[in-house]
């Protein structure tokens, strides 16, 4: 697929005239949570929630990291998400959970983020599916 990376708004849940903007965040579909740097999401405010959380990185060496919650804005797109408080040399990441909550899908021959199109919904009750 390659890499590349886009910009991004985050805002403070309960304060959302808290913000930043992110100039450069690589998309990660292999990653599950978003790393933003935690010097960032002090900047706005954003509480740790979750301490200590363990990862295991893809080079096997596990460390620990805490979670916080943000609004994040790409382009139209927003959603609120767990945020990982990245430390030292961690990369800054946008992971497929928040990719979902956006409802975006990677372009990997144009490396760009589009439209994932309709969310799949429950069936009606009086509907029933029949082969």
């Amino acid at each position: 697929m390659g890499t590349f990376s886009i910009g991004c708004l985050l805002q403070n849940q309960q304060d959302r005239t808290r913000s930043v903007s992110v100039a450069e965040v690589m998309v990660d579909t292999g990653s599950e949570l978003t790393w933003i740097s935690a010097e960032t999401l002090e900047s706005i405010g954003v509480a740790l929630e979750k301490r200590n959380q363990r990862f295991v990185m893809v080079n096997g060496q596990q460390i620990s990291r805490s979670i916080g919650f943000a609004i994040i804005r790409v382009r139209k797109s927003l959603t609120t998400d767990e945020v990982v408080f990245a430390e030292g040399n961690d990369m800054q990441l946008l992971g497929v959970r928040t990719l979902e909550g956006l409802n975006l899908r990677v372009d990997s021959h144009h490396k760009k983020l589009v439209a994932a199109g309709p969310l799949v919904a429950a069936g009606n009750r009086r509907h029933r599916w029949s082969p």
